[in-house]
């Protein structure tokens, strides 16, 4: 995936066309890779988004803006917004289920990811977290949405025996691609296009 710096942003005309397709999407995300080696095998086969090329993660805004209409001032805004949080230690220690339909990885305190949230959202009022379907927003990192509930309980068991996992988070990743479910659609589609650091400070300021 190609990464762009926010200062090199090209701006939402570069991004629209053959390049990033205008029903494309866009997602804020915190990705965990020292969860892949406990959930990459399980989300391969479980969660619709890895097939997409999207990481392990927890969720801080999706849907977010269409990719053609995030410009250098977004951008700007995001980076600001971001650099607001200090970065955060966290672990993931349980496994938990929406129903039957999908299982998951919580984290042992998730204020902060909470906190990231609505801060997102009262910064882009109008991009609720997963479109306001959702009454009460638990961040989470999925490890299967598949209707195979065996294969998802199967999945929770294994990866129950790699917790807790833990790390930090020191940025927020902006990322884009084909909504989710499309076949058609070939996989490993989703990219990142930039990553905010939590704490950075503005430029020409110093942090002693």
């Amino acid at each position: 995936m190609a990464e762009t710096s926010p200062d090199a942003w090209p701006g939402g005309d570069a991004w629209s066309g053959a390049v990033l397709p205008p029903d494309w999407e866009s997602a804020l995300l915190v990705a965990v890779p020292e969860a892949e080696p406990a959930v990459a095998e399980h989300r391969a086969r479980l969660d619709s988004s890895a097939r997409d090329g999207v990481p392990a993660h927890l969720t801080v805004l999706y849907p977010f803006l269409a990719p053609a209409s995030i410009d250098g001032a977004v951008l700007a805004s995001l980076r600001r917004l971001f650099a607001g949080f200090a970065p955060f230690d966290f672990a993931l220690d349980r496994v938990s289920w929406f129903g039957e339909d999908v299982v998951w990885l919580g984290p042992r305190d998730d204020r902060p990811f909470r906190a990231l949230i609505s801060g997102a959202f009262a910064a882009f009022p109008d991009c609720p977290p997963y479109g306001g379907l959702i009454a009460e927003v638990i961040p989470h990192l999925t490890i299967g949405d598949r209707d195979d509930v065996a294969a998802l309980r199967a999945a929770a068991e294994a990866v129950r025996g790699h917790l807790p996992i833990a790390t930090r988070v020191t940025a927020v990743t902006l990322m884009a691609g084909p909504a989710p479910g499309n076949l058609a659609i070939p996989p490993g589609q989703w990219r990142t296009l930039a990553a905010f650091p939590l704490g950075a400070p503005e430029r020409g300021e110093r942090r002693d």
